[in-house]
């Protein structure tokens, strides 16, 4: 029988005869940093419980990102499971922002347990929440901030996932992140250097403490 937190944490409340499913079920897997999980078109054959770390879910236009939100400890890639009421197909890029452990259950396997365990359902409307808030504050930043405020956000939010500052973050990956050129986001963090907002070294991207890091 599992005896893990994360576990009791999460799935505790249908059981033990779920827990014992649970046990005869789920694989685990650690990831390394950097690494691709999944890619948009690939079949998805297992739903992600992220244990520790974080992963990156985003998608690819002309070779720039568009991220969609960060799974982080104790969460599940909510699109992964949306895929499985269609043709289990990702639409979507994920990988692992650090050194990440995973706990994955067979899509097959989640198929049965809806009908058979309908309470877990609740662990994927409590995900869906989550991230609905995360893609709306994506759409929100894109819409309504300027290119500035964007970049502290997105390195606030790096922060934020990596528990990091100073962080180390390539003008290239932000520009790729945010939909723009290098050479804007350089422009953008010398500005944001001069007015105080920042400060770069050697040692990364250092957001002054009494600043807020947004939190996920």
């Amino acid at each position: 029988m599992i005896n893990n937190q994360f576990i009791l944490n999460k799935f505790g409340f249908l059981g033990k005869k779920f827990l014992t499913e649970l046990d005869k079920n789920a694989l685990f897997t650690e990831v390394k940093a950097k690494t691709e999980i999944i890619r948009e078109g690939q079949k998805n054959k297992f739903v992600p419980f992220l244990i520790k770390g974080s992963i990156r879910v985003f998608t690819l236009n002309d070779g720039r990102e568009l991220i969609y939100y960060y799974i982080r400890a104790n969460d599940s890639c909510l699109m992964t499971f949306s895929s499985i009421f269609t043709d289990y197909v990702s639409r979507v890029y994920a990988i692992a922002e650090e050194d990440s452990e995973v706990m994955l259950i067979p899509v097959s396997v989640v198929h049965e347990w809806l009908i058979t365990f309908p309470e877990i359902n609740r662990v994927f409307y409590h995900e869906y929440d989550k991230r609905f808030s995360d893609v709306m504050s994506m759409v929100n930043d894109a819409v309504f901030h300027r290119l500035d405020k964007r970049v502290l956000n997105y390195i606030k939010q790096q922060m934020s996932v990596t528990g990091n500052n100073p962080i180390r973050l390539t003008h290239r990956e932000i520009a790729s992140n945010l939909g723009t050129s290098r050479e804007v986001v350089s422009r953008v963090l010398k500005k944001m250097e001069n007015e105080g907002e920042i400060s770069q070294t050697k040692e990364g991207i250092k957001v002054p403490m009494n600043e807020n890091v947004i939190q996920g």
